[in-house]
């Protein structure tokens, strides 16, 4: 009677050190090879939550103009009011009333009026926060949001 004991023992027990070994290999191999594809995907994303953000930004710049009647002098009048545009600003005109930083944590630049042919320029330096370069350091600007 103890040997039928011992087998229905057995049979419904836990799973054995080798077959938890083979499954932490298998899992250990299916992440080194997909883990590599998903790593710097974060990066890669931040020009274009820049870009993003900085059409946000002009869409609430276009909305001061149209109550106000002209851009403001700073970012920062899109959340409080002026004095000299008390009676019609209509604010604030971002919605968690935050001026946004960019994707690396920098302050985006507005120039009013706009140095290349519109009325204001916003730009975000990319990573490394200094105007120009390339890839990921790559100036993100208004005026060429479009293109």
């Amino acid at each position: 009677m103890q040997s039928k004991e011992r087998k229905r023992k057995k049979l419904t027990g836990g799973f054995t050190l080798i077959e938890l070994l083979v499954v932490l290999v298998i899992i250990g191999l299916l992440g080194a090879v997909v883990a590599p594809r998903f790593i710097g995907k974060g990066e890669e994303a931040k020009p274009k939550i820049a870009r993003q953000q900085i059409e946000l930004l002009g869409m609430a710049l276009d909305s001061y103009k149209l109550d106000v009647g002209k851009y403001p002098e700073t970012l920062n009048l899109l959340n409080e009011t002026g004095e000299d545009e008390a009676s019609k600003w209509k604010g604030p005109y971002l919605k968690k009333k935050v001026i946004p930083k960019d994707p690396w944590s920098n302050e985006y630049v507005y120039k009013y009026p706009g140095e290349n042919g519109y009325y204001y320029d916003l730009i975000s330096y990319g990573k490394d926060g200094d105007e120009g370069g390339e890839g990921l350091n790559r100036d993100i600007n208004s005026w060429e949001i479009d293109e």
